[in-house]
Formats: structure tokens, C-alpha cells, sequence
């Protein structure tokens, strides 16, 4: 029987109680009840006894007395008798001559039942009410202490983490630099009159490495560290919230120089009066709370709060304004550099092959989080433990991006001969439009082995990092998605379910370069609609459309025109080389997955699609000659200089491979 599940199980403690409650009236009752005997032991008793009062009751034969000697620990005897009257029985009494005879004096009970009668309820009752209490809070022995902060104290004796064991955000580090200084000298920065960030805000994509930050600042300081989470303030009771809040500035303030941080404080911080509670909310009184505490520090406390969240959109504004959150901070994911640099960190320990370039592994993965490359070795090694093998190797390496991408691989999935080919064709179909798109990135792996939802997957990867994207860059992709619909129109006259996320995909696509990016000569350079991506409830649910319905029905007609565009596009190369789609598709279905190498041998020889004509003038006339590009010559020098390689440079003089992070996957 498992002890911990038992104590667990709320009916073990109704029953517990009711035990408890049967055995203190059972205890009342044996020590303050009356005493039951027979008429002639009675008879025996009062011989040498005194009787200070007899009743007679003729309801129920018995005869109650009370005696100046204690019998068997009780002064109140009862006699009961079967067939004799009470006449009798009291004529019986007389004849026995007691030595005083009798007193009429008034029965008094017993003051220790009396006491215990008193206490063993109230006792109960306690039991019951802290019972209840400890169970709405999540476990017992917190009855006193749910107004408490549950902020986590990470010490001096707690192993710290410094900026050393963070990478790939160095403009977030050298930001916090400066918050790490003040909390070790202080006086270096009151003596000038400046004052510290009461807030720092840490915002960006979930496995940036938020909180790691936040603790390698505490790391550096050498100072405590209130950890809690946004959700952890609000609870069923009202008032808790603000409670926990003053608990926690206050338990910092007695520690200063310390720094508490919020994670996820979205969860308490949002936008008030977007909730469906009103202003008295609980959530908007911990808010409340939370804003004076913030706004009501000691310049000379030491106190700092540090927050992170995913959502900086939805926050209260009263929350970032100067004086609360002064300072925030933009943590994205890490460009080449940082990606290698977190590679190397999170390598530390583990036996890579001799072979293996962390390079070559960060410029596979652009647009990785540092939780994502932290996943891509862990699967690596896990893989090798799987095959026991002792060294990871770039084969476990690939695998283990392939996965973070895509999915395991699903082995069980057979395909039929005719899906197989189907497959061949439309991964076929989206590399051979990549290929012959001049502003698209290169095809670097193909596959037709199912993984997650895919029966296969083209990967087309940028050979560095992009952080923004052209007109015609857009319309390649496209053309890039549609390839596998087409391909499947143009072998088989029979298009599958295969290219409806693909489809999703380019519809997504062309609507924002309608409606975000104003890349239509038709609607313009306008800016529709939200844009903000994910909706929140409270603040947009019910705001009208900012556009007409004629102008909508001109958004819907523009990505039409886009999708059909590159519909058109995609058939067009796809017909002209396809020689070099049978031959891309007999390939797959001979070796299954095809590399960057293999794929550059297919298409050497692709024709790719002429120069799209650009759309120029206001009222949507194509200019077929495009004028040369306008930049002074020293410009350009300059550019070039910039983004030659240095000669001192690790990597100088080496050749970039063609691989990075899929854009996307197609299906």
C-alpha cells in the first residue's frame, strides 16, 4: 500500500475526523456517564455509603442516586430492575438504613467530562476548518502562511550561473553589466547622481535564454534571488495576490541589495480592463499592487526586478513606463555567431567525433533559439547512446536537426508503391521550383521517409542570416510551395491532399504582403487590419474592421492573383525541365533522401524562370527594362569592404557550406 497516495486520498481525512469524533464522545461519555448496576448491587453498595439523593422514575425502570463514595470512578449510580416496582425498589433503599439517610441535594456532574465536552468539539472543528484551509491552498501546514510570498531563494551557497555560461545574447549581457555593477558598488553610481533601472524587462521568443540571464546577473552580483512565476500571485482567495506581493518587496527590501524576477509576469501584468472581471478583478488588484510596490522603492533599497515574458504587447502600460520597468531588454535568437557560441557551450562534456564542425552545425540551423540548440545535441548524444556508439558524429548530428524540424522519423508508416511515387513527384515538384527561382535560397536535403505529419520534406536553407526579405524573394516562395501541387497536376492530372499546408502556407504569405507589407500596386502601400499576429482577447475582441468591404473583396482578389501568379510561375519550370524532374524523382525513389551534393550534380543543368517584370508605376504598368541600380560608387566600395571576410579572422578564406534552418519544411 503506497502511504504517500493514501495521506493524499481527501476521504482519509473525513474519515480520520469521524474516528476521532467517536472516540471523544465515547471518551465523554465513559468518564462522565453514570454507572449501571443491579438493584442488589446497589443494595451491597449503600451498605457504608452515603446517599445524598434518590429519584424515582417510573418510565423507564431505573432508579438514579447519587453517593458520597466513588463506585468504579463514578459517584452517580443507576439501578435497573426487570419485574420489582419502584415502590419496592426505593422501600428496598429504606430498609437498607444508610448511615445518613438522605439529603435532598442537586446532582452535580463531573467537571472533567464537563471540560471535555467542551474541548474535544472545538478541537474537531479546528482540525476540520485547517483541514479545508490547507486543502484549497495545495497542502497542509500553509493554513497561516497562503498571504506568503512563494518567490524562491537562490543564495550565495546555491550554485550560480554567470554570464560565462550564457551566449549568444550580447547586447542583452552588456545591458546587464551595468545592473551588476551597481548592485556590487552602488556608491560608484550615487556619487554621480544616476540612478539605476527600478525594472528591466526581458522579452522575446520562448528558449532565449531569459531567465538564464536573469540568474547570471544574480551569479555576478553575488546577491539573493527572489524567483517567481507570474501565476504563482493570484489565487482562489481575494486579496491574496496584493498580500504576496507586499510580502515579497518586503523580504527584499530586509535582504538588500537583492533582485527579485518575475517569469512570465504577463500572467498578472496584462492590460487592465481587458478581462472579463472588471476592476475588481483579482488579477488587476495584484497588478494594482504590484505598481505601487515598484513605484514606491527607496532610491538607495538595492531592490532591482527583473522580468521576462513572451508577450511584451499585452502588458499594462502603467507597468512600462519609466520609473517602474525603465529598461527593456530584446532578447531574440542568436545570429551565426551566438548560435556557434551556444553550440560550444552546451558541447562542453560531450565526446564529439573529430570530424564533427560546430560551424558547419550553427550554419545548419539559422533561426534556432538557444533551448533549440540545447535539444539538437541532447538528441545527438541520445541517439549515439542509442546505436552505442561512443563518439557523436555528424550522421547523429543531422538526424538530431531533422528531428527538432520535423519530427522523429516514423518507420511504421509504410507507403504504397503509387504513394511513393506521388511523394517522389511533389518533393520533386517544390525542389525543382526552388532550384529554378533566382531569388531563392539553395535545396539542401530531400526526403520521401515520412517524419511527424509528413509523408517527406524539401529542405531549402539560406546560407547566412536574413533579417529581412524582398518582393521578389516573397513571390519565389510562392512559387516554391506551389511546385509540389503542380508537380502532382502536371504527372499524375490528379492533385492529393498532400499540398493543403503547403497552400496554408502561401495564402499566409501572399495576405500579408497584401495587408502588412503593401507589396500590390491594387490596395498599395497600406497598412490593414491588426497585424499584430495573435489576438488578445480582451483588448481586441469586438474592434471593428479599419476597411471596407470593397477594399476587403480587392485584398481577397490581390492574393488570388498572387497565389494564381505563382501557380502559373511553378508550371512554367516545371514543364521546361521536366527531364530533370523525372530524373529528381527516380533518384528519391531509389535512395530515399538526397544531400546538398547529390542535388547540385540534378541541377546543373535546371533553366530557370526569366526575371519576373516589376510593377512600377502607380497605375500597375509592367516595366520590362529595369534601369541600372542607383547606388554611388563609394557606397558600394564601402559594402563590399564591409562584408569582405577579415584576414585575421578564424574562418577566413573557408568556403560556406549551402545549409541553414528550413524556410519552410514543405510537405
Amino acid at each position: 500500500m503506497d502511504f504517500k497516495k493514501l495521506t493524499r486520498n481527501p476521504l482519509m481525512y473525513v474519515l480520520l475526523i469521524g474516528v476521532l469524533l467517536l472516540a471523544g464522545f465515547g471518551l465523554i461519555s465513559s468518564l462522565g456517564g453514570a454507572k449501571q448496576i443491579t438493584v442488589q448491587e446497589g443494595l451491597e453498595l449503600l451498605k457504608g455509603n452515603t446517599v445524598s439523593e434518590v429519584t424515582n422514575t417510573d418510565g423507564d425502570n431505573r432508579v438514579d442516586m447519587q453517593l458520597s463514595k466513588a463506585y468504579k470512578g463514578s459517584t452517580s449510580v443507576q439501578f435497573y430492575y426487570v419485574s420489582a416496582r419502584a415502590e419496592q425498589v426505593v422501600t428496598a433503599i429504606d430498609a437498607a438504613n444508610p448511615k445518613d439517610g438522605y439529603e435532598d441535594v442537586v446532582p452535580q456532574g463531573n467537571w472533567w467530562g464537563s471540560l471535555l465536552s467542551l474541548l474535544i468539539p472545538m478541537l474537531l472543528l479546528g482540525l476540520l476548518f485547517w483541514f479545508l484551509l490547507s486543502s484549497a491552498q495545495g497542502g497542509g501546514g500553509k493554513v497561516m502562511q497562503f498571504g506568503k510570498s512563494r518567490a524562491k531563494l537562490v543564495t550565495k551557497d546555491t550554485p550560480t550561473v554567470t554570464f560565462n555560461d550564457v551566449a549568444g545574447a550580447d547586447e542583452a549581457i552588456e545591458e546587464l553589466e551595468e545592473i551588476k555593477d551597481f548592485l556590487k558598488e552602488p556608491a560608484k553610481f550615487q556619487a554621480l547622481g544616476a540612478r539605476i533601472p527600478k525594472g528591466v524587462l526581458l522579452y522575446g521568443p520562448p528558449g532565449t535564454g531569459k531567465t538564464l540571464l536573469a540568474r547570471a546577473v544574480a551569479g555576478e552580483a553575488g546577491v539573493p534571488f527572489y524567483s517567481i512565476s507570474g501565476s504563482d500571485f493570484v489565487e482562489m482567495f481575494v486579496g491574496v495576490g496584493a498580500s504576496r506581493v507586499r510580502d515579497l518587496f518586503t523580504q527584499a527590501k530586509e535582504n538588500a541589495p537583492a533582485i527579485i524576477f518575475i517569469d512570465e509576469i504577463d500572467a498578472v501584468g496584462r492590460h487592465r480592463g481587458a478581462g472579463m472581471g472588471g476592476g475588481h478583478d483579482e488579477r488587476e488588484q495584484t497588478l494594482n499592487q504590484m505598481l505601487v510596490e515598484m513605484d514606491g522603492f527607496d532610491p538607495k533599497a538595492n531592490v532591482i526586478v527583473i522580468a521576462a515574458t513572451n508577450r511584451p504587447d499585452i502588458l499594462d502600460p502603467a507597468l512600462l513606463r519609466p520609473g517602474r520597468f525603465d529598461r527593456q531588454i530584446g532578447v531574440d535568437a542568436p545570429d551565426l555567431k551566438g548560435r556557434l557560441q551556444i553550440l560550444q557551450v552546451h558541447g562542453r562534456g560531450k565526446p564529439l567525433a573529430d570530424s564533427v564542425d560546430l560551424e558547419v552545425v550553427a550554419r545548419k540551423t539559422p533561426g534556432f533559439t538557444g533551448a533549440d540548440l540545447a535539444n539538437v545535441l541532447n538528441e545527438a548524444a541520445l541517439l549515439t547512446a542509442r546505436s552505442n556508439a561512443q563518439l557523436i558524429d555528424n550522421r547523429a548530428l543531422d538526424e538530431a536537426i531533422d528531428r527538432v524540424i520535423a519530427g522523429p522519423q516514423r518507420r511504421t508508416r509504410v507507403m504504397n508503391e503509387k504513394e511513393k511515387l506521388i511523394t517522389a513527384y511533389h518533393e520533386g515538384g517544390h525542389a525543382l521550383a526552388a532550384a529554378a527561382m533566382n531569388h531563392t535560397d539553395p535545396v539542401t536535403k530531400i526526403t520521401i521517409l515520412p517524419r511527424g505529419k509528413a509523408l517527406g520534406y524539401t529542405m531549402v536553407l539560406p546560407v547566412d542570416d536574413k533579417y529581412s526579405v524582398t518582393r521578389n524573394e516573397l513571390q519565389d516562395q510562392l512559387a516554391y510551395a506551389m511546385g509540389g501541387r503542380v508537380a502532382e497536376e502536371i504527372v499524375f492530372h490528379d492533385p492529393t491532399t498532400g499540398a493543403s499546408n503547403d497552400i496554408e502556407k502561401a495564402t499566409g504569405i501572399a495576405r500579408k504582403m497584401v495587408t502588412e507589407y503593401g507589396m500590390t500596386t491594387d490596395v498599395g502601400p497600406v497598412k490593414l487590419g491588426s497585424g499584430s499576429g495573435e489576438m488578445f482577447y480582451g483588448r481586441d475582441m469586438g474592434h471593428d474592421r479599419d476597411y471596407s468591404d470593397k477594399l476587403a473583396e480587392r485584398i481577397d482578389r490581390e492574393v488570388r492573383d498572387l497565389i494564381e501568379q505563382a501557380h502559373n510561375e511553378a508550371y512554367e519550370v516545371i514543364n521546361a525541365n521536366r527531364d530533370i524532374l523525372d530524373r529528381l524523382a527516380l533518384e528519391l525513389l531509389e535512395k530515399e533522401t538526397l544531400d546538398h551534393l547529390q542535388l547540385e550534380e540534378i541541377f546543373r543543368d535546371v533553366r530557370k524562370l526569366p526575371e519576373r517584370p516589376q510593377w512600377l508605376s502607380s497605375d500597375g504598368r509592367p516595366v520590362s527594362a529595369l534601369p541600372p541600380i542607383q547606388v554611388p560608387e563609394h557606397v558600394a566600395a564601402a559594402a563590399r569592404a564591409a562584408a569582405a571576410p577579415s584576414a585575421t579572422a578564424p574562418d577566413a578564406g573557408k568556403q560556406r557550406p549551402a545549409t541553414g534552418h528550413p524556410r519552410p519544411a514543405t510537405a
